[in-house]
């Protein structure tokens, strides 16, 4: 606006005020206005949730939890036995050059699921331990091809409702227990607690696993995720310590010099070729002084090779390849009779020293090299030499179950770890499992076999749990402090993991997962729904969680059990002053929507 000379106004200083505070008026009611669009959309999509009948919380406490929170989605029928990260549906995307589609390749954050997955129609609660070694229902595993290609060779047979596992092998038709009684008299440590863990590649459906549990021996089961046999889910319906898992382009998630032995009983792993990898890797984990077994081809191929598509000539260079591989490598035959030959890490380092010579295969990993580097690490053709002290060599350590208790050396190689830090949390879970079997009196009995520490630190709770019928998987973060060798150390098995992607088992084979801070010390990272859904994926029906967080965590995380169908209590800890809180829940049996039942 102007003077009637032409000249403007000066401007109006409380006018444009008074615009300003107009428009942030307007913006203000516009965003009310789309906030109450969202929010009605939102209730609207919540309407098409699971309908949730109100729970029982486990117990009668004055703690139990009515907290109300959102429900979950069902996911459809056909992801009954989904396992994310090794899923048949995403196989196509990788390559088939040393089965790398066969390895972890989890879905990208867009694609994960939201969704409770169901059981298959007709699931029961699994038959109890012992039980359960020898038998399980067909519903709860219902997979007829492996029925029809291994029934043969007495892996399990169908009869009525159940599945019975008669004990056989490929390479022991006749029964698992005849296969180690020779197998201990090659190894006599099997029978005097010096060899207590093991690895078995290639696993079946794990009775050679089973079979040492009676023996003392703790077995790691490996097999690949696979369209037809299950072996991995067979393996933990029976109640046997079991992972989803390949030698292929990367490390298997254990680390260094763990294992007392390993064993591999036809596994058809072409452990010469790819320059030698694969069994540079079984080195890798093995420890000094520990054994590794091979029954199958080529050994005994003078009796044998006639059954075997090959010729004589064939499987002599085959056997003499191995041979050559393993003893530059620093492996020695221990043993040899019938099918099963036995050879041994070599505990004086001194064979390595052939190694600095650049003329020698396989070279020695360089100084670059973690050893105990096993999440997503590649897998490298080279010797991971072992330290030339004597920390972990199997004959340094205490048998077992001597060693359990013992604090191991490798226990000094943790930033705070002394073995007074240990003997403190060894007495410290003991006073803990105590007080968990007052809250949760299921640990001890029947109803508890499959049982994980979701993020241990020395293996404590499994410690404390020794002397009960269950066995423990325990986890160490791929983020956290590396103690996973002091849990072998100690004769216990575990591996590492990233909470923030799915664990590598199928659905519905843990009794009881336990969880000590872990969303304290990783909520930075992973999102918390995420975490607790993959819980409820590899948690049975009628399972149980214990939860032991800050009262902060354990009120955000009520909610979202109680949105998965889980009845939850909050109690106090042992030691009633803390800020910490346990949350004991359990998992509810509930059969999917498009069930025919």
């Amino acid at each position: 606006m102007k003077h009637k000379d032409g000249k403007p106004y000066p401007p109006n200083k409380n006018s444009k005020k008074i615009q300003v505070t107009l428009i942030v008026v307007v913006l203000c009611g516009f965003s009310f206005y789309l906030g109450g669009i969202f929010c009605s959309e939102k209730e609207t999509y919540a309407t098409k949730e699971v309908n949730r009948e109100d729970e029982t919380p486990i117990g009668n406490s004055a703690g139990s939890l009515q907290t109300r929170g959102n429900s979950f989605t069902e996911c459809s029928a056909d992801y009954q036995d989904y396992t994310p990260c090794t899923d048949p549906r995403r196989w196509k995307k990788y390559g088939l050059h040393r089965l790398t589609f066969m390895e972890r390749h989890c879905p990208p954050n867009f694609e994960r699921k939201e969704c409770l997955v169901p059981p298959p129609d007709g699931y029961k609660v699994p038959i109890r331990w012992p039980k359960s070694k020898n038998e399980c229902w067909y519903r709860n595993v219902p997979y007829d091809w492996i029925n029809k290609q291994k029934s043969n060779q007495h892996w399990l047979v169908k009869e009525g409702e159940k599945f019975i596992f008669p004990g056989g092998g490929t390479m022991f038709p006749n029964g698992v227990g005849k296969y180690v009684d020779l197998m201990e008299d090659l190894i006599p440590q099997m029978k005097d607690g010096t060899v207590r863990t093991a690895i078995d590649t290639g696993c079946g459906v794990a009775s050679w696993g089973g079979d040492l549990l009676d023996r003392g021996i703790l077995t790691v089961s490996l097999a690949p995720r696979d369209n037809h046999e299950a072996q991995v889910q067979f393996a933990l319906e029976r109640g046997i310590p079991a992972v989803l898992g390949i030698i292929s382009t990367q490390r298997l998630p254990f680390p260094s010099n763990s294992f007392d032995m390993a064993h591999c009983s036809r596994c058809l792993i072409p452990w010469t070729e790819f320059g030698g990898v694969y069994l540079l890797e079984v080195h890798r984990i093995l420890r000094p002084g520990g054994f590794w077994v091979l029954s199958g081809p080529p050994v005994n191929y003078e009796n044998r090779w006639r059954g075997w598509n090959t010729t004589i000539e064939e499987q002599r260079s085959d056997y003499e390849k191995l041979q050559d591989l393993l003893t530059s490598m620093c492996f020695k035959l221990f043993n040899k009779k019938d099918d099963i030959a036995v050879w041994q890490k070599l505990t004086d380092n001194s064979c390595y020293k052939k190694l600095d010579n650049l003329d020698n295969y396989p070279p020695k990993c360089d100084d670059g090299t973690e050893p105990d580097s096993a999440w997503y690490t590649p897998l490298r053709p080279c010797v991971v030499v072992p330290p030339a002290t004597r920390k972990v060599k199997l004959n340094a350590l205490a048998k077992w179950p001597e060693r359990l208790h013992v604090a191991p050396e490798r226990v000094s190689d943790i930033r705070g770890g002394s073995e007074g830090a240990f003997k403190h949390d060894d007495s410290k879970w003991k006073v803990r499992a105590k007080h968990y079997k007052k809250l949760l009196p299921a640990i001890g009995t029947e109803k508890v076999r499959n049982v994980m520490d979701m993020n241990t630190l020395y293996g404590g709770f499994a410690a404390a749990l020794v002397e009960d019928p269950l066995w423990v998987m325990n986890v160490v973060s791929s983020y956290a402090a590396n103690t996973l060798p002091v849990v072998y150390d100690r004769g216990l098995i575990g591996m590492f993991h990233d909470w923030c992607e799915a664990f590598s088992t199928y659905p519905r084979t843990y009794d009881l997962l336990h969880v000590d801070n872990l969303f304290t010390a990783e909520s930075h990272r992973c999102e918390m729904k995420y975490v607790m859904l993959e819980m409820d994926r590899i948690l049975r029906p009628n399972g149980y969680a214990i939860i032991r967080e800050s009262s902060y965590f354990i009120d955000v995380l009520a909610p979202m059990a109680k949105g998965m169908r889980w009845s939850c209590r909050k109690e106090d800890t042992e030691s009633s002053g803390q800020n910490e809180k346990i949350l004991i829940c359990q998992k509810k049996l509930w059969y999917s929507k498009e069930s025919s039942l």
